[in-house]
């Protein structure tokens, strides 16, 4: 089984200004997702694919197999990913000459996942020969109980009503947060069904400290204070 790490870090960013080569626990941000790539010690390569020649050059640094400069219609604001990393994709495959089985996207700015989620991810898609798994950890608000939006009337109501009536959140359907930290593909569903969730997706459920994803300034201290926790406990 041939496998493919692919991770994809545009230069701009709004939220939080040059998060990806800014410094976290000791290194740049993305550097953290780069180790983790290589040591699960599942990929045949491990890629870096971005419109910024600093995060590709941190991505040297840290010994990629392959550097991606992504080009400015795929690396917008308002650009999609899925393009993204199929175009990546593509690139190594010519640059290398080998056809992948799975292609696992990592995101640069969800360092808190463990090699062991990346190792989980990858064995439940390729086990379940599935088109893909995204991950998720369990919400701790539920629209069947505690999330609510406005009516047209700008009256409060539940976001999922259901017919019976729950005393307890917690017997309310379970629901997840997507974290947006793993994705697995295979090869050619990422092709020919180029979408994050469709009839076969899976769902891996991490734990709940994995649950930040950096967007702003507030997740980029929480995840800085949950690295240097962990540091301590190693």
């Amino acid at each position: 089984m041939k496998r493919l790490c692919t991770i994809c870090a545009r230069g701009g960013s709004k939220g939080v200004p040059n998060k990806n080569v800014r410094m976290i626990a000791g290194k740049p941000l993305i550097a953290h997702t780069i180790s983790q790539a290589k040591n699960s010690e599942l990929f045949e390569s491990v890629a870096v694919n971005s419109d910024s020649m600093q995060i590709l050059d941190i991505a040297h640094e840290y010994e990629v197999d392959f550097l991606i400069n992504r080009p400015d219609e795929l690396a917008s604001d308002t650009s999609a990913k899925l393009p993204a990393i199929q175009f990546g994709v593509q690139f190594v495959e010519e640059q290398s000459g080998v056809t992948f089985d799975t292609i696992v996207d990592l995101d640069a700015t969800a360092p808190l996942r463990t090699i062991k989620d990346i190792q989980g991810a990858v064995n439940l898609q390729e086990s379940k020969g599935i088109s893909n798994i995204i991950t998720a950890v369990p919400a701790r608000k539920s629209p069947y109980f505690n999330q609510v939006e406005l009516n047209a009337k700008g009256k409060v109501r539940l976001s999922k009503p259901l017919d019976s009536k729950f005393i307890r959140r917690q017997d309310a359907p379970i629901v997840y947060d997507t974290n947006a930290s793993i994705y697995v593909w295979n090869r050619d569903a990422l092709f020919h069904y180029p979408a994050v969730l469709n009839d076969e997706t899976l769902l891996y459920v991490m734990s709940e400290d994995t649950a930040f994803d950096i967007d702003t300034e507030f997740d980029f201290e929480v995840v800085e204070f949950l690295m240097k926790k962990r540091e301590k406990l190693l």
